[in-house]
């Protein structure tokens, strides 16, 4: 069992490298995609390959998730021969973590040179062509929370402070997306996704 250090590096990007570099040491694999599994998909990463799970209580400062339903692990793993780093669980806001916390798990996984997350959750919509159960890519965001996870100290480290948001959400893997649900013969929606604080299930 390794616990966090006891003495914690100066800002978060220190603390996002030493999360990284935890992780890289409990498997061989370099996962270059990460999964946040949300709602009722936790169960996909216990079909993963070759996986190590990692409970976020062991990894350096990394926020533990307390939502019902939620593992609270890592699996670092592969599925048709891609390796990957899945989150059973997650942090939100409406928990009391501040914006930093929920949004770390993201820069260690820059800092282990992962490049593209796939994130997962149950939500609802006002769209009335969607209907329970619909599957939704998502093309853009408006965020309604109140807060903006840049807000504070800048370190470029982590790249530029106005970063541009014009493709969040990758127009070339949203295709793939969408093509693949196609071949698959699954009816795949494209929105816009509205982000509320919460808690709460529409």
């Amino acid at each position: 069992m390794t616990s966090a250090p006891k003495s914690d590096p100066q800002g978060c990007y220190e603390r996002a490298c030493a999360a990284a570099e935890f992780l890289r040491s409990r498997s061989q694999l370099e996962p270059k995609i990460a999964l946040v599994l949300g709602s009722g998909l936790g169960s996909f990463a216990d079909q993963l390959r070759d996986a190590v799970r990692i409970p976020y209580a062991e990894i350096p400062y990394f926020p533990r998730s307390t939502a019902e339903g939620h593992a609270g692990q890592l699996v670092i793993g592969s599925t048709q021969g891609v390796a990957v780093a899945a989150m059973q669980g997650r942090v939100h806001y409406y928990e009391g973590h501040p914006i930093s916390d929920v949004v770390f798990p993201m820069r260690a996984f820059g800092r282990m040179g992962i490049r593209a997350a796939i994130l997962t959750n149950a939500a609802g919509g006002v769209n009335l062509s969607y209907k329970p159960g619909s599957l939704v890519v998502i093309s853009d965001h408006i965020n309604l929370q109140g807060v903006n996870p840049l807000v504070g100290e800048n370190d470029p480290r982590f790249g530029v402070r106005f970063i541009d948001l014009s493709q969040t959400y990758d127009r070339a893997l949203r295709k793939l997306t969408l093509d693949a649900g196609k071949r698959l013969g699954m009816v795949l929606y494209e929105g816009v996704y509205a982000a509320n604080s919460g808690p709460s299930y529409e």
